[in-house]
């Protein structure tokens, strides 16, 4: 795990925590020294949970590290089978406490022998893997936990539903407008007459997880988590798996049209008629999707051609970009992820549809791209929202990390029909629109504002005279910034260290502005 001030995923046990506290009666003991257990905290302030997270920290200090922890781990494991009644408790190190590489998976056997709740060591390597990777592993571990044992005890029911039923798996606390997406897909699946089999980990309950198998299919609306629980289930049951999201008009009848098949593909099985879906997609698609009406309308394609770049997890930055492209008309100069580990997927989905691909995990190249490009407004994470504010470019906030105003009261699905009108929202108000900047300037808004350099990468060490900021101020508010910068590349490139009025008017011969 690489240590830094910024990560885009943060690191593994956040993930295994996410997984364990999403669950109900499910409760975490992580094996930690004091400082990492800000988990609590995260999750009851963006959250706004009644109750407090499940979490206990076994806390690494001197006298551990003097005597060993396994009697430590028991004993806490041991209380907190007694005081909460847990179904399940998952043991956790963190990335700091696995540099004592002690014995945890058998100290959580000799748990399990003495306690009265299932026990589970999180088999995750906290040096290899980041938040996304460990809650995708964990959440595996635990279906696979259950359902194995279900299995060798002779217990398991495999015979599929009487009707059409689904698992929606991949719903987990903290995730980026989960719970909103979680009642969309609810409501997609009750409107297709498919009954919900069960939604994990978010609600779920770990003594259920063994009727899993008896649903049709298993729909995994987000590529980070549920994908290699989906695949397990697949290959040990025979239980295929929808993993399109359901983002955007498009995709959104994609993903529909697969259920479709899934669903036919039983049917006959079961002695239920095959259903035909294409009248819902046409109804939803004309008539309840807003967005659809909106992107054919004089407004939307004042966008036509507008730049913009976006940057975000591998499945909100995919269908983003895919969604503004196709959808809305504008221009994606450069789409990305910090999702390292699916980039080959990543790339197979936007090859097709922008002119630059960037993966990285390291916000300060994300940064230096995003000034070079100066589009006319990004679609990212908070981080990339910071970026925008120094740039003086608008962003919409697309995918996690995020600040808590990304966690709304109100109803804000990203998913579904109804998410395809909340998604065109932001995307069509985070552009200059109109006279909006020319009015500022006649009513004085943008006067009291001291002119200033914003890029990331440009300006150090340069000097403006004062003539030359107030043929600066000369320029319309709207473009200034962009002018300021091209302004200072050119300096830069010649070696010049004081702007003038000379440098300005070279600069506008030379490119143009």
């Amino acid at each position: 795990m690489r240590l830094a001030y910024w990560m885009y995923a943060g690191p593994a046990h956040i993930g295994t925590l996410r997984v364990a506290s999403s669950f109900k009666n499910v409760h975490a003991i992580m094996h930690a020294p004091l400082g990492d257990d800000y988990f609590n905290v995260m999750r009851s302030m963006l959250e706004r949970e009644r109750d407090f997270a499940p979490v206990t920290i076994s806390i690494v200090d001197r006298h551990v590290l003097a005597r060993g922890s396994r009697e430590k781990v028991v004993e806490n494991i041991l209380r907190k089978d007694k005081e909460e009644r847990p179904d399940l408790i998952i043991l956790t190190p963190t990335c700091t406490s696995s540099i004592l590489q002690e014995d945890l998976q058998n100290f959580a056997n000799k748990a399990s022998r003495i306690s009265d709740s299932d026990v589970i060591f999180a088999n995750i390597d906290h040096y290899r893997v980041n938040e996304l990777q460990a809650a995708d592993r964990t959440l595996e571990q635990v279906v696979k936990y259950y359902l194995d044992r279900s299995h060798g005890q002779e217990t398991l029911d495999q015979s599929v539903t009487d009707v059409p039923s689904a698992n929606i798996i991949g719903i987990f606390t903290l995730g980026f407008h989960n719970q909103h997406d979680c009642r969309e897909l609810r409501r997609l699946l009750r409107d297709l007459d498919i009954k919900i089999n069960q939604v994990i980990p978010e609600g779920g309950s770990v003594k259920d997880l063994i009727n899993l198998p008896r649903a049709w299919f298993n729909l995994v609306p987000y590529r980070e988590v549920g994908l290699m629980t989906a695949m397990y289930l697949e290959n040990e049951f025979g239980m295929p798996y929808v993993s399109t999201t359901p983002m955007g008009a498009v995709d959104m009848a994609e993903c529909i049209q697969q259920i479709h098949r899934n669903v036919n593909t039983l049917a006959p099985i079961s002695s239920n008629k095959k259903v035909d879906y294409e009248p819902y997609i046409d109804g939803q698609t004309r008539f309840v999707s807003r967005a659809a009406r909106f992107s054919r309308s004089i407004d939307c394609h004042n966008l036509t051609g507008k730049e913009t770049v976006v940057f975000g997890d591998a499945t909100h930055a995919a269908s983003i970009t895919k969604i503004s492209i196709r959808e809305m008309g504008i221009r994606v100069s450069c789409t990305g992820t910090y999702c390292k580990h699916d980039a080959e997927w990543f790339k197979e989905q936007i090859q097709d549809f922008c002119d630059k691909i960037l993966i990285t995990d390291d916000h300060t190249e994300v940064g230096d791209m995003i000034a070079r490009v100066e589009p006319s407004a990004i679609f990212g994470t908070q981080m990339e929202r910071h970026i925008g504010k120094r740039l003086d470019i608008p962003c919409g906030v697309i995918s996690s990390p995020v600040h808590i105003q990304s966690f709304p009261l109100g109803y804000r699905p990203f998913l579904g029909y109804e998410g395809t009108n909340q998604i065109a929202d932001p995307v069509y108000n985070s552009f200059a629109l109109g006279m909006e900047d020319h009015l500022l300037d006649i009513f004085g808004g943008h006067d009291t504002k001291e002119i200033m350099t914003r890029s990331l990468s440009t300006g150090i060490g340069l000097i403006w005279d004062p003539e030359s900021r107030r043929e600066l101020s000369k320029i319309p508010p709207f473009v200034r910034n962009k002018v300021e910068r091209n302004i200072e590349k050119f300096a830069q490139q010649k070696g010049i260290v004081n702007i003038t009025t000379e440098v300005i008017y070279a600069a506008r011969e030379v490119l143009g502005i």
